[in-house]
């Protein structure tokens, strides 16, 4: 079959998979419409997301769904793998060009998937893991409690400085006390540079691996606007969605420590990787996810990648000063990338689910978020936390930012607290808002999704 038929015979299975969802499930084609839609007419700024490109989203919806095999390129379990061998290993050459590494893995299903395949493959039961404590911005898989890796090894955890900083002082205070098989830098809610050059001299010193854990910032890192971990690191973990724009999925990479040899002095710690993705932790891999994510790290190599990294970082910056002018307490006082964290409950006397709430019923997205010293639960929270991400995307630049705080603080000015998830807002605030924001959404719309 030539090329032009492959071509057409591709988007003529998509034709089909269209209007037979929309004929035989209207229900659910409605729901993924309204889904469509909505999307499309809220500013989203929740910096765990960002938006995927229309052609990740077709990747995922290829036939290569429909291979199913363990194993990697050249060494499957199941035959029929000739072409998504090819598929695997395109993923796998991008994801090393993007991030300059030596090695990559891209079957991880997740981040957090990829941050579980190296503690298990290179820790054991009561091991002791050192990593960012979650109120301080660290994540569930760093060692919270919560989470199966604080139950299952020993969690140690460092902090902040009083202005907010990663205390790197406590880091190696810590690592030298209690010996940790893994340190890990990285977090979901630190609005600043991360030193990796540090903690892999601490971690150095302490005799411990490092992993670095940059799902936030891998943007920002492949546009060269945020230090890169991979020659400090032993690991890189990411997940593509958050600031790769590609699918829900992770990525385990290496720089110059891929042959370097595990404690047992046999093994490869590249060895280590593949063999804990597979058969360890993971069994078949998603073929049409790697498949959008060889998509997504195509797109982010390209020089316009660069301009949205720095977009990403302008934007933010710009949030953080608007938001500090209005009189909100920003943490740390600004912001290196694209998160900004505010403690709205001293700004605006509120919780961080009520100002959530809020904003969501004005299409105006953000997430609760716990902070240093928060006394609130994590379904309450005293801050929030706010992503630059998507409005770089739709080419917000700065001079958006002013707009998008001025309608978030004319929310926000407007709420009447009951409680600490209750609250009322007026109607007339909430339509005025409401319409503003279709109106900026529909003149910088999401590139692809519609609108015109």
């Amino acid at each position: 079959m030539n090329k032009n038929k492959q071509n057409k015979s591709m988007a003529m299975l998509a034709q089909s998979g269209f209007e037979r969802l929309q004929k035989e499930d209207p229900v659910l084609f409605d729901l993924l419409e309204a889904e469509n839609n909505r999307q499309n007419e809220v500013l989203a700024m929740v910096a765990a997301s960002s938006v995927a490109d229309p052609s990740v989203l077709v990747c995922e919806g290829t036939a290569t769904v429909n291979v199913t095999t363990e194993g990697y390129p050249g060494a499957r379990f199941h035959a029929g793998c000739n072409i998504v061998d090819e598929i695997e290993n395109l993923a796998i050459d991008r994801a090393k060009k993007a991030f300059n590494a030596q090695y990559a893995n891209v079957q991880p299903h997740s981040g957090s998937s990829a941050n579980g395949v190296l503690l298990f493959s290179l820790m054991n039961p009561g091991d002791t893991l050192l990593g960012l404590d979650l109120d301080c911005g660290g994540h569930l898989t760093h060692g919270s409690k919560a989470s199966v890796t604080g139950r299952y090894f020993n969690p140690v955890s460092y902090g902040l400085t009083d202005a907010g900083l990663i205390d790197y002082d406590q880091v190696r205070d810590l690592a030298i006390k209690h010996k940790p098989k893994v340190i890990i830098s990285g977090a979901s809610a630190y609005p600043r540079t991360i030193d990796f050059k540090r903690f892999r001299e601490i971690a150095d010193e302490a005799g411990a691996y490092l992993i670095a854990d940059v799902s936030h910032i891998a943007g920002l890192i492949v546009a060269g606007v945020h230090p890169s971990p991979i020659d400090h690191a032993h690991f890189t973990t990411t997940s593509t969605y958050k600031q790769l724009y590609g699918p829900r999925g992770g990525l385990i990479l290496m720089g110059r420590d891929h042959d370097a040899l595990a404690e047992d002095g046999k093994t490869k710690l590249s060895t280590r990787v593949q063999r804990g993705v597979f058969p360890y932790f993971q069994g078949t891999p998603n073929l049409a996810g790697i498949t959008a994510k060889a998509r997504a790290l195509d797109h982010v190599c390209r020089d316009e990648f660069k301009v949205l990294g720095q977009r990403i970082i302008d934007d933010a910056k710009a949030l953080a000063q608007c938001f500090s002018d209005k009189g909100y307490q920003v943490l740390t006082g600004g912001t290196d990338n694209h998160i900004v964290l505010m403690n709205i409950l001293t700004s605006k006397n509120m919780t961080g689910v009520v100002a959530e709430k809020a904003l969501e019923s004005c299409n105006l997205i953000v997430n609760k978020n716990r902070i240093f010293g928060d006394q609130k639960s994590a379904m309450v929270t005293s801050g929030i936390r706010l992503g630059s991400n998507s409005l770089a995307l739709r080419g917000m630049g700065p001079e958006q930012m002013s707009v998008c705080a001025d309608y978030m603080d004319q929310v926000l000015s407007a709420v009447e607290v009951k409680g600490d998830k209750e609250y009322s807002l007026s109607s007339d605030v909430q339509n005025s808002v409401i319409q503003n924001i279709k109106e900026l959404c529909q003149q910088f719309s999401l590139p692809g999704y519609g609108v015109e």
